[in-house]
Formats: C-alpha cells, structure tokens, sequence
C-alpha cells in the first residue's frame, strides 16, 4: 500500500481516528518522506505546513499517536489511520480537534459481535448457546457473575476482581441482547438521569 502522492502535489490529508472509540481526532497532512516515517516508526508523523518540516505528532507534548492500522481511500490520495492517543490530540487539550464528548467505543463492538454471534445462530459459540437456552438462564448467569463480583469486591485480588467485572458486563449485553435491547438505549436513560 503506498498512497499516490503526485496526485496531490507531494502532499496528501490524513485522517486520524482513535481505534477503540472511532472517534475522529484530527486532520493533518503527509508528504512521502512523513508517510515512510510514520509506516516505520509506527508513530504518527505529519509534514507540517506551517513550519515547513515533518512534524511528529506529540514530539514538544508527549502526546503521541502510535499507528494501529492504516488504510488508504479508493483513489489512493487520502489516508485513515486508526491510532492509539497517548493523550489529549488536540492543542486546546481537547481528546480531539472536532469535539471535547468520546463517541461509542469498544463495548459496542463487543455489543456487536455478540449480536452477530446470537443473529448468525454460530455453533459452537458459548455466547449464542447461552442465548438459546432461554432469558432464565441467561438472566441467571448475569446474577451469578454479580456475585462473583460482590466477593471479589470484599478481598484484594485486583486481577480477580477486574475479571469478574468483566464477565458480568459480557453477560449483561448478552442479557440486553435476549430482552431485545441496545446499550445504547440504556445509556440514554442514564443520559436522562445527569440532566
């Protein structure tokens, strides 16, 4: 994959998009020599316009923005790269350059690949098996992952009880999923609820 930088006089815009939230951070520009460096380094690296040089994304802040994976437009003259923020990327101190609110992140990509899992009916999927056995089951197990994160709770195994977490919010949008509901929508009561 290699972008047609004479299309575009030497230099070609590229989006940046946070990998977990999709939210878009910013916008800046590449010429060949930044697009090489930042394929190589795996760190964002744009050709500044205003100071006439590559510019490394986080070089003066700190905040860098390593490269999760780049893909190239249909017409191979504008990059999206997916990256890991290592903090504000915008110079107002902002998440991103467009708006200060995070968009969906990875529980809906998880909602989702359950959803695909339960919709495509995937044998041999723990995920769509629990599903099939009814709302009391899938109801019970959400209770008992919420037990299990209660006694967790009360001792000191941080691992434990991050993974008990864990296994009561991937049976939660499993639950959410039996009752016909989004996390969406539930996100919007608790929305409702801060005003």
């Amino acid at each position: 994959m290699k972008p047609d930088f004479n299309k575009t006089n030497g230099l070609i815009p590229v989006i940046i998009q946070d990998e977990v939230s999709l939210q878009i951070l910013m916008l800046g520009y590449m010429n060949e020599e930044a697009f090489d460096k930042t394929v190589e380094e795996q760190k964002v690296t744009f050709f500044s316009r205003s100071k006439n040089r590559l510019w490394t994304k986080g070089e003066t802040s700190g905040n860098f923005l390593w490269v999760k994976d780049i893909k190239l437009d249909c017409d191979e003259d504008t990059l999206l790269i997916l990256a890991q923020a290592d903090g504000p990327t915008c110079h107002k101190g902002t998440v991103s350059c467009f708006s200060t609110e995070p968009k969906k992140g990875f529980l809906y990509r998880l909602e989702e690949t359950i959803s695909q899992r339960i919709d495509q009916n995937i044998e041999g999927s723990y995920t769509n098996e629990l599903y099939r056995r009814g709302i009391n089951k899938v109801a019970q197990k959400v209770g008992e992952e919420a037990v299990e994160l209660v006694i967790e709770a009360k001792d000191n195994n941080d691992e434990l009880f991050k993974n008990e977490a864990a296994d009561l919010m991937y049976h939660y949008l499993i639950l959410l999923k039996a009752k016909g509901f989004m996390l969406e929508e539930i996100e919007e009561v608790l929305k409702d609820r801060e005003k």
